[in-house]
């Protein structure tokens, strides 16, 4: 099981520096659609999306994920969600602009697709392709009216003008994975100087 984890780390770790070489080339802009409302998917339905493919200015950087509709269950912000297993386990990710030495604070609901096993949902956010937090949601107990979902946070130190951040599956079986949704990133307010008293 760790062995497979890792390979699914090591592939989205990959995926992502192949994206980070891409977007230096291009124009990257402030983050955006933190709540995968664009495109939008069939009402009551979802849209199964594979690694080259986008969910508005998110990338999928493996595997495969399913954007879920409005009405398919409960959002935790707006209509629509990510669920990270798509027919496996799947990644998203997005480029965005960034003050070299700044730090950010990174927040997103969690949640996990409650229509199969394992009840144990797993993944990873992962910031310039380096694992910043594992997390896991257990859906015993949770439906489709009532997701349960819980609020998550880390804090990064950009370290250049653009940064990747991403979230990875590392639920191996099956097409019900963690669900994400409402991701937000601030960056911090520089500390005041240190009075003299």
């Amino acid at each position: 099981m760790l062995a497979v984890r890792a390979c699914v780390i090591a592939a989205t770790t990959v995926l992502l520096a192949a994206a980070g070489a891409t977007a230096s080339a291009q124009t990257v802009s402030r983050f955006d659609d933190g709540s995968f409302e664009n495109p939008r998917a069939a009402v009551n339905s979802f849209n199964t999306l594979t690694a080259g493919q986008t969910v508005g200015p998110w990338g999928v950087t493996a595997g495969s994920v399913d954007l879920i509709g409005a009405g398919f269950w409960q959002a935790a912000e707006g209509d629509q969600s990510v669920d990270l297993n798509g027919r496996g386990p799947g990644a998203v990710a997005q480029t965005f602009s960034t003050v070299p030495g700044a730090t950010y604070t990174v927040t997103y609901a969690l949640a996990g697709n409650p229509g199969g096993g394992p009840a144990l949902k797993t993944g990873s956010a992962l910031v310039d392709g380096q694992d910043f937090q594992d997390f896991s949601f257990n859906t015993t107990g949770k439906s489709f009216t009532n997701m349960g979902y819980v609020n998550r946070q880390f804090t990064f130190r950009a370290t250049g003008t653009a940064t990747v951040i991403a979230f990875a599956s590392t639920t191996t079986t099956g097409p019900y994975g963690p669900v994400v949704d409402d991701v937000r990133i601030e960056r911090c307010a520089p500390c005041p100087p240190c009075g003299n008293g």
